[in-house]
């Protein structure tokens, strides 16, 4: 069973485990292949592999 959660440029989304800044909330800056998310507590982002942010997402919340 997968889990298929609407997420698109701009959405803010929970993901299963928390940054270290102490925070699991994050907004989505690039999509593509690889997706760049933004943490919203402390700016710092990264990059994910698709498939990996969708086996880490919890929940998009807007």
């Amino acid at each position: 069973m997968e889990n298929k959660l609407e997420y698109h440029l701009g959405s803010h989304v929970i993901m299963k485990k928390e940054h270290p800044c102490g925070t699991n909330e994050w907004e989505i800056i690039r999509l593509g292949a690889d997706i760049k998310l933004k943490c919203i507590h402390c700016g710092r982002s990264l990059f994910m592999p698709r498939i990996e942010f969708n086996k880490k997402l919890k929940k998009v919340i807007s």
